[in-house]
């Protein structure tokens, strides 16, 4: 199910087995946006936030929890519902999961006394956290937001980073590394493999190489190409082609841009390698693309 979806503004939701639901926002726009969900008194929420800052707002604006970068917050309150109302600053990434209370409950085992809200006598109470998450959590998120499966297999393929999405934010072990990816063993590392993101970006028209960037943000050629892999779900490179495409085609859908324009600005050395590079992207070329725009 899809609520909004454009180039820079996006929100999608995905439904799933009887009480799961996936909430998947963007906003790189440069303004606040406010997204709005219907959530039912029988649903706890799970939100997390993966890039930015954002604030929720309840009870008809009576309440508001910020919720900052690398942060999550889950809510649950049986006596009242509680539809999500949240405004996201500029460059912000929201996951969220809803569970039904009677889903939730039956994916734990009787044991499982450190959720203080499974046990009977929470069982009509309302709880809040709000609480950092750690790498393992953000390569999950990032695969969640990432993904890049066929539309038949979406819902499993959903369910399966949700299940393991929840096996680690309640995991209590005593040593929360262990089945953390090997290459984003602390948070020190995802945080060097965005700033390499930031800065392939920021340098878009004249990258640094993979060595080059690896010693900049001080991590070993491996480390940043298959931490990167992970939390990004693409190579560098490959990341790097899909956001200069994004970019050539809103500037084209501008019109303001021809394509010799546009290839120039995208650090092109020829207009004959931009239209090539969009046509592998899109399937035709920037002038038809143009011209299909104009109609």
């Amino acid at each position: 199910m899809q609520f909004k979806n454009n180039d820079k503004r996006s929100f999608e939701v995905t439904s799933f087995d009887d009480g799961f639901s996936v909430l998947r926002l963007k906003n790189e726009t440069e303004f606040k946006t406010v997204e709005k969900y219907p959530v039912g008194h029988e649903h706890i929420q799970f939100h997390f936030c993966l890039k930015g800052k954002m604030c929720f707002t309840f009870n008809e604006g009576n309440y508001s929890f910020p919720l900052l970068e690398s942060h999550s917050m889950l809510l649950y309150n049986p006596q009242k519902a509680l539809p999500i109302e949240v405004e996201l600053e500029p460059s912000s990434w929201l996951i969220s999961v809803l569970v039904s209370i009677k889903k939730f409950h039956s994916l734990f085992s009787s044991d499982a006394d450190h959720i203080s809200f499974l046990s009977t006598e929470n069982a009509s109470k309302k709880y809040y956290d709000n609480q950092p998450f750690n790498s393992s959590i953000a390569i999950v998120l990032s695969q969640i937001l990432q993904v890049k499966v066929h539309d038949s297999i979406k819902s499993l393929y959903f369910k399966g980073k949700v299940y393991e999405l929840l096996s680690l934010y309640f995991n209590k072990s005593e040593d929360p590394s262990i089945e953390q990816c090997p290459f984003l063993i602390d948070e020190e590392n995802v945080r060097k493999i965005r700033m390499a993101k930031d800065i392939i970006l920021d340098r878009m028209t004249d990258p640094p190489s993979l060595i080059q960037l690896a010693s900049e943000i001080g991590l070993s050629l491996k480390k940043l190409k298959e931490g990167f892999k992970q939390l990004y779900g693409e190579t560098v490179y490959a990341y790097l082609l899909d956001h200069k495409m994004e970019e050539g085609r809103r500037m084209l859908d501008s019109q303001k841009f021809n394509v010799n324009e546009v290839g120039t600005n995208l650090g092109y050395s020829t207009a004959s390698h931009f239209i090539a590079a969009f046509k592998k992207k899109y399937g035709t070329t920037p002038k038809k693309y143009i011209g299909s725009v104009s109609l």
